[in-house]
């Protein structure tokens, strides 16, 4: 979450006015957030929604001027309002006809729940709304509420016992770890050729690799060519990348 103490506003001069808007208006990121919340979704977190109504009171501070003809309440509180809405736009997985579609299904189901005093049938629903079967099994997919759930819940119907969903859902991001295995071993087996060079090209390539020197001044350090410095590090480079090469057939 955002903390107001590390923003810093555009100018050193602005700065004690621009920390004074902040922190004497924290409160009306919370209000607003609190009178948004009770018309959103109940899977939105409150703390989500003040961080980003945050970003919209910076923006306030940032902008404002006195000679404004609003206040700064009146104009903080549409900054900070437009940018909770603007994220919910950008995040919301519904285009905004499939949310009038939604709302339409649920106003037509809570009306025939209160007329019938319990569950409504499919074929209900089709009368009230005027559609087919496969049109009402249409919209139903289409306005299909994305279903949120926590990683760290192990779930009743899980086969393994004590499991989380860290624990079976698969990391795309991670290396294999077949893969992570044969990279360790490359590298170990590197480090030990690496220790059996002779003393010039192992520095040569400890100087260009681990202390980021270039050609030029690795050439004055041993008062060489940058010619010959470039053959040096290309010849240890093939020698190592044969010896890999057969290590690992």
């Amino acid at each position: 979450m955002i903390n107001p103490s590390t923003i810093c506003s555009s100018g050193p001069e602005e700065d004690s006015v621009f920390q004074e808007l902040l922190e004497n208006h924290l409160p009306l990121v919370r209000s607003i957030v609190d009178r948004m919340k009770r018309k959103l979704p109940s899977n939105l977190e409150t703390e989500d929604l003040y961080s980003i109504g945050l970003t919209g009171l910076v923006a306030a501070a940032r902008n404002y001027r006195p000679s404004q003809a609003r206040t700064f309440v009146a104009y903080a509180a549409i900054r900070i309002s437009g940018a909770i809405l603007d994220e919910l736009r950008r995040t919301d997985c519904l285009s905004r006809a499939s949310r009038s579609k939604a709302r339409r299904l649920s106003s037509a189901r809570s009306k025939l729940e209160q007329e019938q005093g319990g569950s409504v049938s499919d074929d209900s629903l089709c009368a009230e709304m005027q559609m087919t079967p496969g049109e009402l099994i249409d919209l139903m997919k289409e306005v299909r509420a994305v279903t949120f759930i926590s990683m760290d819940d192990t779930g009743e119907e899980s086969d393994l016992e004590n499991s989380s969903m860290h624990e079976i859902i698969p990391d795309d991001s991670c290396d294999p770890p077949l893969e992570v295995l044969v990279r360790k071993e490359a590298i170990s087996l590197l480090a030990q050729r690496m220790a059996e060079l002779p003393d010039t090209p192992k520095k040569i390539l400890a100087m260009y690799y681990y202390e980021n020197m270039r050609i030029c001044e690795i050439a004055t350090s041993f008062k060489l060519t940058e010619s010959r410095i470039c053959q040096i590090h290309t010849q240890t480079i093939g020698l190592l990348r044969d010896f890999l090469a057969k290590q690992l057939a």
